[in-house]
């Protein structure tokens, strides 16, 4: 059994950008598990180091390490909806330490700020709980969130079924998760 000390549990480091080696820290919450730095490594690999000037949504944030990585790359924009109060108020702690201010947290689920919300996004962040499983429905909706030519970066136990007009421009596996890199095109 490998013993691992209190300090470095619930802590994640940002691997890229200008908070590069900053660890955060976040709550223990039912289903919240961070993506791996080597899973982001590869992920912005793939979407390019610097994102100057997008717009990001991290639909549920969790320990937050996607959405404040793609800040701490210059993201001008970064809405972060996460639902559990305790888990989005230490993202906002993180965002305070770091100074993060293009970062922009909501507290509610997913399809409520889904509903109301009119902006675009040029980059989406969506990795669950492995037990939620309502992929077609988000990603029918997602659609209208979408600027053309954005990528959805999506994280799971196992990939969806893709409804029509999604496309896996890259994907991988660590460990137990499954993700991969999506663009939607629209029929003709």
């Amino acid at each position: 059994m490998v013993k691992t000390h209190p300090q470095h549990t619930n802590q994640v480091r940002i691997i890229g950008g200008v908070h590069r080696g900053r660890k955060i820290s976040f709550p223990s919450a039912d289903g919240l598990r961070p993506t791996a730095d080597s899973v982001r490594e590869r992920l912005f690999n793939w979407l390019g180091q610097d994102l100057t000037g997008m717009s990001v949504l991290d639909l549920f944030a969790g320990s937050g390490v996607l959405g404040l990585e793609a800040a701490s790359r210059h993201a001008e924009q970064v809405i972060m909806v996460e639902m559990n109060r305790l888990v989005a108020a230490a993202i906002k702690d993180n965002q305070t330490k770091l100074q993060l201010g293009q970062i922009n947290i909501v507290c509610t689920d997913a399809f409520n700020f889904l509903a109301k919300n009119k902006k675009q996004f040029q980059i989406i962040f969506v990795d669950p709980p492995y037990a939620w499983k309502q992929w077609d429905l988000l990603l029918r909706e997602l659609v209208k969130h979408m600027l053309p030519q954005a990528r959805v970066y999506l994280e799971s136990d196992a990939l969806p079924t893709l409804p029509a007009g999604w496309t896996i421009l890259k994907q991988g596996k660590s460990g137990k998760s499954r993700f991969a890199l999506l663009v939607y095109e629209p029929e003709v």
